[in-house]
């Protein structure tokens, strides 16, 4: 049982580096894809993905309740598990709590981050609980510009403290560089 999170830039290879970390396991695993189509881009972008995966991995769609997965027989009956990724579902919870951003008080902004950390602790638990190796991959997102829009802001700084939380729980950290992984974190 072990917790890896894989984060960097886009398009630094996180995902082809994560599916080769459960792929080194030799036993047929979970994809947890978080993403959904929202547009003609994110649909190619699933496709790719989907494309990618071996044939003896099992994929669910879900980014929330995740406690309920302790009862689902693909959870019973596979040890390995990568979600894909941190950030779409952290973008996910984010428009499902229905507010405007823009608009919103400073005390819903704070419930939504509370609300989105919470579904990532039950993930870690349940993972934990049923002594699981999961793998994360995540975008790092906060070395660019501080964005102009509040919801931006409010994103950017959300995916840090959220990748924070994952990488304390993580056994191993690994930062992808232009495909090149680079551990920020060692495994025990």
């Amino acid at each position: 049982m072990s917790i890896t999170l894989v984060t960097g830039g886009a398009r630094s290879g996180k995902s082809s580096y994560a599916e080769k970390i459960c792929s080194a396991y030799g036993k047929p695993m979970v994809y947890i894809a978080c993403g959904k189509i929202t547009d003609a881009e994110m649909e190619d972008r699933i496709k790719k993905h989907q494309e990618r995966r071996a044939s003896n991995w099992k994929t669910v769609e879900k980014y929330r309740d995740f406690a309920q997965m302790k009862d689902q027989d693909y959870f019973c009956e596979n040890d390995i598990f990568l979600l894909d990724c941190v950030t779409t579902m952290a973008t996910n919870l984010m428009f499902d709590a229905g507010i405007d951003y823009d608009t919103c008080s400073m005390e819903e902004m704070n419930q939504v981050e509370k609300d989105v950390l919470e579904q990532f602790s039950e993930l870690l638990d349940v993972v934990k609980k049923g002594h699981k190796t999961l793998v994360l991959v995540s975008n790092e997102v906060g070395s660019g510009v501080v964005p102009s829009y509040r919801m931006g802001r409010f994103f950017r700084d959300l995916a840090g403290r959220i990748n924070q939380y994952l990488a304390q729980k993580a056994d191993e950290v690994v930062w992808m560089v232009s495909g090149i992984p680079v551990r920020i974190k060692e495994g025990k």
